[in-house]
Parts: structure tokens; sequence; C-alpha cells
């Protein structure tokens, strides 16, 4: 069963980075990942795919590449 889910990565971001990180990662899980918004302080994502696949992104991206410091990670479905 698929599951779409909007998440919100807070903290210090390269956007670049971030969402090349996060694209790679969703490809690795054979999720969906469609960008929102991406700015310095905040990063805005749906991802759509099986929930323990989506649940993995969420921890992978919340560790992030190294230029890149996440402080908080907001769910909303």
């Amino acid at each position: 069963m698929s599951l779409t889910v909007n998440l919100v990565f807070e903290g210090d971001f390269n956007c670049h980075s971030f969402l090349s990180f996060a694209r790679h990662r969703a490809g690795r899980l054979d999720i969906g990942i469609d960008v929102e918004a991406c700015s310095e302080n905040r990063v805005a994502v749906c991802v759509i795919g099986q929930e323990a696949l989506v649940d993995m992104f969420e921890m992978a991206c919340s560790l992030g590449p190294t230029d890149c410091i996440v402080r908080d990670v907001r769910r909303l479905s």
C-alpha cells in the first residue's frame, strides 16, 4: 500500500546538496519525490511509497548530507 507524506525539514541547508541527496535516496528506495520548497532554513517535499520506505527516507534525510544540518522534521499527511 502506498502512502503520501509531506515532510518539512528545518535547519541549515545548501539546497543543491540536500535536494541531490534526497533525490538519490528516493531513487534508491524506489519512492516518488516532489520538491515543494527549498531555502536556507527549510525544505518541503512530498514523497509517495510504501510506509516502511517512506520512514527510511525520512531517517536518511534527517541525517542529511554532511554540509547540511537538520534540526527538525515535521510529517504532514
